[in-house]
């Protein structure tokens, strides 16, 4: 009821019309206002008027500015930094120990028994051995094999035209769609044409023309200084079989180009091999973990969880907290961590994919897959390697102050390491993004990170140009940043600092009683198995238990906000919180003033499109009741007239006409008379 007598109030309001004009309203609000100037403005004389007008505008102008650089800064959403520390039990820190070769020679030779003669022979080319030095009843090669990715020398001595030879060419290009040019013949007996280029890392070579009999660089002379030998061993990739689309990877060093040429044949032929096998031919628990104690309990192989790593091979895990509680650590110290003896059995190494030997190991929360390659660190064998752990607690704001995720769930990359169960990390959206990348640009997976379903992983018999695709998706700068964009940190992550130190172990007194013991424990046998070259020890355990938290904390809330807000107004103007509401009232009490004369407006347009339609005055009363009862009455209509036919002027006020009062004869009245009057 109430709500209807105010819209009735207001419909009276607006038929009555504004009872103020805009400029009354300014100078009541003038009058009236607790801010600081507008009173100066009315009350003083022209002079200070002008004065206090232009102050009054100044300071609000000011306002209004500072206000756009607190509400600024404080959408900007930064944040500060703090560091507490504390003291409490921790729980040991999940230990990943791996070898850094991640097969046993003797299981895979079978496997890899062509790959080592092509690259032997190779070496032998590379090194330029006398003539007597070379086998020459050793089986023939596959060169099939080879020609998959060859490895192909550069000559630089021309800057402007390098020479490209491949080891095991004869009367063939570098490229397979090159033509032989010509039989001119150089200082060095090779014939060669065309122009062929190459960059300092990487070369993509188009059409180029070579010939010759020529299967290795030419020697050197003796005396040459190392700026005379411009040569360089490069990997050649090309986008399919027969392509002139290559790309030659060059490197420094011809250490490091065959290292990578045996990694990248290596990983296309134990991509074919199945899980299972590939576990097999790793190295178990049970020779590897030669012994264990973790503070005053002893422990063994059993108590470590094996994950297949494709860098590594076997990789066992103590203390991931996948099927039981994680353990926590009693007291700070050596005596209270944990502690290992490993058998890396270097003597099985494969001797062309592992220059490094040694234990890689990484430090890692529970639950969480070890990146070894990233972030592990390698323990020396005939070593004894202590590890103090210090524990850093990292807690970051979620948005809109930073882009991190809980869970990972907001993450538009699917995480292809949740098949391990483990909890979201950057390392495995990075390495998701890229498979993802890979299997959609070159049709298949690469054999280092995990495969989603129903795709291959690549080689060289099925997907002869994985190996280009690889590369160039690898040195993209377009695609990495894809990855980097649309993955993200964890908002809360604990990372563990590390003190290392060593020492030789056993030492040269105690190095026989400590290898028999151990060789018997594991073969059972009274024969020293062991060396120095193949024993590890590693001491991992908390320096204290101090750990300390980083937490991120809003730099500016909505408190800072507004107190700094009123602190200008005040500063300025003079005004406080009522201040603004004055101000909003005159804002709508505009509004309002506004409306009315917009409605007021629109009625007097319809009225007068009214006056236009009917020009005459509308008709009495009187006059509809005559049209009502008499059905032959009908309304002048002077537009009837000709044009031509003007109208007499109409008096003010027409004479009254006397005869009618007269009284006139019976005889005279007649039906004519009646017809006259009507």
């Amino acid at each position: 009821m109430n709500l209807k007598k105010y819209f009735i109030r207001a419909l009276h309001r607006l038929q009555k019309g504004p009872g103020y004009t805009y400029k009354e309203l300014l100078v009541w609000y003038c009058d009236n206002t607790n801010t600081h100037g507008p009173k100066r403005i009315i009350k003083e004389g022209p002079k200070k008027k002008l004065i206090w007008f232009f102050l009054t505008l100044l300071f609000a102008s000011l306002v209004f500015w500072q206000w756009g650089i607190l509400i600024n800064t404080y959408l900007s959403y930064n944040v500060t930094s703090s560091l507490s520390i504390g003291f409490k039990t921790m729980k040991f820190p999940a230990v990943t120990v791996c070898n850094a070769n991640p097969f046993k020679y003797s299981e895979v030779k079978h496997l890899l028994k062509e790959l080592d003669r092509l690259i032997e022979a190779a070496l032998e080319r590379i090194l330029q051995p006398t003539p007597g030095n070379s086998s020459e009843n050793s089986p023939p090669l596959d060169l099939g094999l080879w020609h998959q990715i060859p490895l192909v020398l550069i000559d630089e001595h021309d800057k402007d035209n390098p020479i490209i030879l491949d080891i095991f060419e004869s009367n063939q290009t570098a490229g397979d769609d090159q033509t032989a040019a010509g039989n001119e013949t150089s200082a060095s007996n090779e014939t060669i044409a065309g122009n062929q280029t190459t960059a300092s890392n990487e070369t993509t070579a188009g059409n180029q023309t070579a010939a010759g009999n020529q299967t290795a660089a030419p020697p050197a002379p003796a005396n040459a200084t190392s700026e005379e030998k411009k040569y360089k061993l490069a990997v050649k990739l090309c986008s399919h079989h027969g392509s002139n689309n290559c790309t030659y990877r060059n490197f420094t060093s011809a250490a490091q180009a065959v290292t990578e040429w045996y990694i990248l044949q290596s990983t296309s032929i134990l991509s074919k091999v199945p899980l299972q096998e590939r576990i097999r031919m790793g190295y178990q628990a049970e020779d590897m973990i030669l012994a264990c104690l973790y503070g005053a309990e002893p422990c063994n192989y059993k108590n470590f969880t094996q994950i297949y790593h494709p860098d590594h091979g076997n990789c066992y895990i103590f203390n991931w907290g996948m099927d039981e509680e994680a353990l926590n650590s009693s007291n700070p110290g050596a005596e209270f961590g944990l502690k290992l003896i490993l058998d890396i059995s270097q003597q099985d190494y494969i001797p062309y994919l592992s220059s490094a030997a040694g234990a890689r190991l990484m430090l890692h929360q529970q639950k969480s897959f070890p990146f070894l390659k990233d972030q592990g660190i390698y323990a020396m064998a005939g070593t004894e390697t202590s590890i103090g752990v210090l524990v850093d607690e990292l807690e970051r704001m979620g948005y809109p102050y930073s882009d991190c995720t809980v869970n990972g769930s907001d993450v538009p990359v699917k995480n292809l390491y949740s098949q391990y169960n483990t909890s979201y990390s950057i390392q495995a959206c990075l390495r998701s993004c890229f498979q993802n990348h890979m299997i959609e640009i070159c049709g298949c997976g690469h054999y280092m990170f995990p495969l989603p379903e129903g795709v291959n992983y690549c080689n060289n018999e099925d997907y002869p140009g994985w190996a280009y695709c690889y590369s160039s998706l690898r040195s993209s700068i377009r695609h990495r940043q894809i990855c980097i964009d649309s993955c993200k940190e964890t908002c809360n992550d604990t990372q563990y600092k590390m003190t290392i130190s060593m020492a030789d172990w056993p030492s040269e007194a105690s190095e026989d009683w400590i290898f028999h013991i151990l060789s018997y424990e594991r073969d059972m046998s009274t024969n020293v198995t062991l060396d120095r070259n193949g024993i590890i020890k590693l001491n991992i355990y908390f320096q204290e238990y101090n750990y300390r938290t980083i937490s991120e904390s809003a730099a500016t809330t909505i408190v800072w906000l507004l107190s700094s807000l009123g602190g200008q107004f005040g500063f300025w103007m003079g005004g406080s919180v009522l201040c603004l509401i004055e101000f909003g009232e005159i804002i709508i009490d505009s509004l309002w003033i506004t409306i009315i004369n917009v409605i007021s407006w629109c009625k007097g347009l319809k009225q007068k499109r009214v006056q236009a339609r009917y020009p005459d005055a509308p008709p009495t009363v009187s006059e509809l009741v005559e049209a009502h009862t008499n059905l032959g009455f009908q309304h002048e209509d002077a537009g009837a007239l000709p044009r031509d036919e003007a109208l007499p002027p109409e008096p003010g006020t027409p004479p009254p006409n006397y005869d009618s009062l007269r009284v006139q004869p019976l005889d005279i009245l007649g039906p004519d008379s009646d017809a006259e009057t009507e």
